[in-house]
């Protein structure tokens, strides 16, 4: 029997076959084999989603042969890539070529096309979601035909492809619009929760990429001013950016939520060192300064709201930690974007908050997770199509004004369900 696991471990899946293609020749042809058989197909990069999002009893796709980087247009700051090319490897390729992303996440193993159809995004005032840099996308749709888009070539299949969730297709390449790279003048360190707060509009707007950390059970945060920059590049020492980087955030933090979770009484005193890491500043390349190494594995819920309520959205969920005497290991991340247009992005039309709630590997969420999202419900939060949330089609679709025109490309692209599973019929419906 064959089976795959996604990176966190939490979803598992036994499929009939699992296939690895090298082109879009072989990905069309287990599309149209799983067709002739009536069953279905999804596909899978990296596993960094913590949903059920390519979970199938059917044929599987792993993309990590299709990696290739087919063309880069440095006139026009523009790369074609294979759907399976993390960013990863992409951004090392790009860098080679003077190019870079304008904005990114903080990890970057996904690839390409789990990372976009997910609306994954990373931080900054005027920058949105990552799907927002396609120009143009080709999709194997569900009897295994191949459908090019672009704002010009079948544009509404393109305006809703962008973010598909894996259900419009299989996308086997894009065409990214770039930048010039570029440096980051990054400045790292803690600051009282309440002063962040009070000032937060500022910090977001004097900022081109701000984000914070709240630690549970103290009054810090750790935050992150991230600004680009004509000076040279200053890296931190190779010592200390493995001190910083692999010591305290991987070895030392998985230690500590090792411990949390035999003795959790002793969580609110470990909290209490994640802030002692100081101020830290440097500059380097901006993929290098985006994107951290993650070794310690855990469970994640995002969601966005708008920027306006981030605050009291913040203060309610402090509250209802003390007030249900939760203990949690791991910060909670906020983050900020620009709105964009692409349907089912959770940015659509109105700028933009995050708030990403963890708890390390193994460790029982439902009862944070839960009383998070129905914070979130209040301001119409949306959930990150990544991540673990309890939404149903039923709750989703008031809050997508463009929902039924997404449906109408599914039903169009793929009208037998063929990337169909139990996540997207809970998402979409039937």
């Amino acid at each position: 029997m064959t089976e795959w696991r996604n990176w966190a471990g939490n979803q598992t899946a036994a499929p009939v076959a699992i296939h690895r293609p090298v082109d879009e020749d072989e990905i069309a042809a287990v599309v149209k084999q799983a067709a002739a058989q009536g069953i279905t197909v999804k596909a899978a990069g990296t596993g960094h989603s913590f949903t059920a999002a390519a979970v199938t009893e059917g044929r599987l796709i792993e993309l990590d042969r299709f990696t290739r980087v087919l063309d880069i247009d440095t006139d026009r700051y523009r790369a074609t890539v294979q759907a399976g090319i993390t960013l990863e490897a992409l951004n090392e390729a790009l860098d080679e070529r003077g190019l870079a992303f304008p904005n990114l996440g903080d990890i970057a193993y996904q690839t390409v096309a789990g990372a976009t159809s997910t609306a994954t995004h990373g931080t900054g005032r005027a920058l949105p979601s990552l799907a927002a840099q396609i120009v143009a996308m080709r999709i194997v749709t569900g009897d295994g035909s191949v459908v090019s888009c672009s704002a010009d070539e079948a544009p509404e299949v393109f305006h809703c492809a962008r973010v598909g969730v894996g259900a419009l297709g299989i996308v086997s390449a894009f065409t990214l619009q770039l930048v010039p790279s570029f440096h980051l003048h990054a400045v790292n360190e803690p600051m009282r929760l309440d002063g962040v707060l009070a000032d937060l509009d500022a910090l977001v707007d004097e900022n081109d990429h701000f984000e914070f950390f709240w630690v549970p059970h103290t009054g810090w945060a750790l935050t992150k001013r991230n600004n680009r920059t004509t000076e040279p590049l200053a890296p931190r020492p190779r010592m200390r950016q493995w001190w910083d980087q692999m010591a305290m955030e991987n070895y030392a933090f998985a230690m500590v939520c090792r411990i949390g979770r035999v003795k959790p009484e002793w969580i609110p005193r470990l909290a209490r060192a994640l802030p002692a890491s100081g101020r830290q500043e440097y500059v380097d390349r901006s993929y290098k300064v985006f994107a951290s190494p993650r070794h310690v594995r855990f469970y994640e819920m995002e969601y966005e709201l708008p920027r306006e309520a981030c605050s009291e959205a913040l203060t309610r969920i402090r509250r209802f930690v003390d007030d249900e005497g939760l203990l949690l290991s791991f910060p909670v991340e906020v983050r900020f974007t620009a709105a964009d247009d692409i349907p089912l992005s959770t940015g659509y039309g109105r700028a933009n908050a995050y708030i990403a709630v963890h708890v390390f590997e193994g460790t029982e969420y439902d009862a944070y997770f839960r009383g998070v999202e129905r914070i979130m419900d209040d301001y119409g939060g949306r959930p990150h199509w990544g991540k673990l949330h309890f939404q149903s089609a039923e709750t989703l679709a008031p809050r997508y004004p463009e929902w039924d025109r997404f449906q109408a490309v599914r039903r169009r692209l793929d009208p037998e369900g063929r990337f169909a599973n139990a996540y997207t019929r809970r998402l979409f419906g039937s």
